[in-house]
């Protein structure tokens, strides 16, 4: 039983940890009641509150207490049982502080869910167990994994209402499973609960003692928090320039991603000039340093001209600068979008016109395929390409949330018209470019003497080529080479391309800029494209850290043949493991521009695989590994 909140110190209770996260489903699976429980059983309402509740469901002629009219705040919510806005709630208890968004079912209000996931460190997907898995339940967890939510639980309700069973509940864990295998998500939890009565929220219940896991509120205490925040790219985008007397000037702000210390050297965006920071000024004392979230005003040495819009970073980290790029987007107007239409974007701090030039496709909730379109009606998610007057500052949402998010906004109605979440820079321009690789004139095409199919067919296996990318010390080289072993015994062709073997030989004159390693990646793809053409298993370990670099890699080889693979840890874990030195080498300032530390890594948007290996074993990850190269 969990101790009184209020036994604990207002300090310790402002240090104690915060996860936002938001409940989501179909119509009617219980998503309020869940809520109204897990706050009475964990004593986080008021006697008074409880009273009002009390008197409420008598007036609706309920025989018990209806605990969903404390989250139905709406008086159309409460007349129609059913959840319209998003409703915020905050509690805590002695290990965790919590906010809570209770989004709408409803299809036509599946933009309330945007809003309300959108800062969620973890998603409840709420199954009634009569019904199984609907439409909606894989429209909230599509979207949860398109908003990179890290942590989905499948709260799989009204178990009662089944008698408890067993077999329902796996029977609806493996169909979750079955779509899940195509989402972006690397923890999902599944949890057997009755809502109504208080099985597995708060206390375990004698209901179910085939369900040997803990209960929604163990979980919602210990889940890790943070894993979504980007510790690693210092980004400050300036809210407010502070001029309290003649002799200070500074820059208000929160921290959105990264961290800064005293007298590191930044850059302001747009105007690309440099400086270091002087001092690091809290609402209460001067810091040395200060992390993401924290809202500072920060100081420069210099003279320069900053204003609200403007970015600080640092120098050796910048984020991608452009007046163009790819996003989805979330429509959340009924009117629908209108390609090459004049809009306002508001990114971070800073807004301007934009307009989306092209629709690339809309995509298809129940399939999750993409479809051909005109446009974006109310509550369609489609990808498009978006122009702005003035250039973002921005990252790709898979590594930063924060920075990869913007709104759409109508200048004429001042109405929020759409969420987007940007993918990059344009790359189909710069991908043809890289297709037409440099060829020494006068040379005439060979075809392969012996075809491909002919050496699979001695071989007894098909080839391929297996692109590990990660950081540092997330484990690739490890798997890979134990993968290796397991496959040559068992005598199937394999090679392995290690970025640290073609750095002594291949690429020797390659240092690690972009351009180089753009040309890295660009020489191991046609490496690899020779050695799968002569029917080898290819298993390529590369930190490989921008999309775009991955991406010709992926047409250099093929489509078919080329298996993306997100080999990741924490970054904490990354350092600790640090098999090679370089973290050591970075902290001491003896390496510059180390991924994972002071640059920038772009996570894979759609990898065939994941394997996050502060929850993997290597056997497990080899084995996982293993089931794709020989399916």
């Amino acid at each position: 039983m969990n101790k009184p909140l209020a036994q604990t110190t207002d300090n310790a209770y402002l240090k104690m940890d915060l996860l936002r996260f938001t409940t989501a489903g179909s119509v009617d699976d219980g998503k309020s009641t869940l809520i109204g429980r897990l706050l009475f059983d964990s004593k986080s309402i008021f006697q008074d509150q409880m009273d009002q509740i009390e008197s409420s469901s008598k007036l609706r002629g309920e025989e018990g207490v209806n605990l969903a009219l404390l989250t139905d705040g709406l008086r159309a919510e409460r007349e129609q049982g059913i959840t319209i806005d998003v409703a915020y709630r905050y509690f805590a208890t002695p290990k965790r502080k919590f906010i809570i968004a209770d989004t709408p079912g409803h299809i036509q209000y599946t933009r309330n869910m945007v809003t309300g996931a959108s800062t969620a460190d973890l998603a409840i997907i709420l199954v009634d167990a009569r019904k199984g898995i609907l439409t909606q339940s894989r429209r909230h967890a599509f979207i949860s994994s398109l908003l990179q939510i890290p942590h989905v639980v499948v709260a799989i309700n009204k178990m009662d209402l089944v008698d408890y069973s067993q077999e329902r509940y796996e029977e609806i864990v493996s169909d979750f499973r079955q779509f899940a295998g195509r989402l972006e998500v690397d923890d999902i939890t599944y949890i057997p609960m009755s809502a109504l009565i208080g099985d597995n929220i708060v206390n375990k219940g004698e209901n179910m003692p085939w369900y040997d896991g803990g209960t929604l509120l163990h979980h919602l205490e210990n889940v890790k928090v943070g894993s979504r925040r980007n510790q690693i790219d210092f980004r400050f985008p300036v809210q407010y320039v502070v001029r309290p007397n003649q002799d200070f000037r500074g820059y208000a702000g929160t921290i959105s991603s990264g961290g800064i210390r005293k007298g590191e050297e930044v850059v302001v965006l747009p105007s690309r000039l440099k400086s270091r920071i002087k001092s690091i000024n809290s609402f209460e004392e001067e810091l040395e340093h200060a992390k993401a979230g924290d809202a500072v005003v920060l100081s420069i040495e210099d003279e320069i001209d900053i204003s609200r819009g403007d970015m600080i970073v640092r120098t050796q980290n910048v984020p991608h600068i452009a007046s163009e790029a790819e996003a989805y987007i979330c429509w959340m107007n009924e009117s629908p979008m209108e390609l090459n239409k004049n809009y306002i974007i508001q990114h971070t701090t800073r807004t301007t016109q934009a307009y989306a030039s092209v629709l690339t496709y809309k995509i298809d909730i129940d399939t999750l395929h993409r479809k051909e379109a005109e446009t974006l009606e109310l509550n369609e998610i489609g990808r498009v390409k978006i122009k702005t007057a003035q250039p973002i500052f921005y990252d790709p949402y898979n590594s930063n949330n924060f920075t990869g998010s913007f709104i759409l906004i109508d200048p004429s109605t001042n109405i929020t018209v759409g969420a987007g979440m940007l993918r990059g820079i344009t790359t189909t321009d710069r991908l043809d470019k890289e297709e037409k690789q440099p060829v020494t004139k006068n040379v005439v095409w060979e075809p392969w003497n012996i075809p491909r199919a002919e050496r699979e067919k001695r071989n007894g296996h098909k080839a391929g080529v297996f692109w590990l990318t990660g950081i540092s010390g997330a484990g690739k080289s490890t798997i890979a080479r134990k993968l290796e072993r397991q496959l040559w015994e068992e005598g199937k062709q394999t090679i392995v391309l290690d970025g640290d073997q073609v750095r002594h030989g291949l690429n020797g004159d390659l240092g690690f800029s972009d351009k180089d390693r753009k040309e890295n990646i660009r020489r191991v793809a046609q490496t690899a494209r020779l050695f799968l053409e002569h029917g080898n298993i290819v298993i390529c370990t590369f930190v490989s850290p921008f999309a775009a670099d991955r991406e010709m890699a992926r047409k250099i080889i093929g489509e078919a043949d080329f298996k993306e693979i997100h080999v990741h840890c924490d970054s904490d874990t990354a350092q600790e493991r640090d098999p090679k030195g370089l973290y050591a080498k970075a902290r001491s300032g003896e390496i510059k521009g180390l991924t994972g530390f002071d640059a920038p890594y772009e996570a894979p948007a759609k990898p065939v695989l994941e394997l996050n290996t502060t929850k993997v074993s290597v056997d497990d990850a080899v084995r996982a590994l293993k089931d794709l190269v020989q399916p």
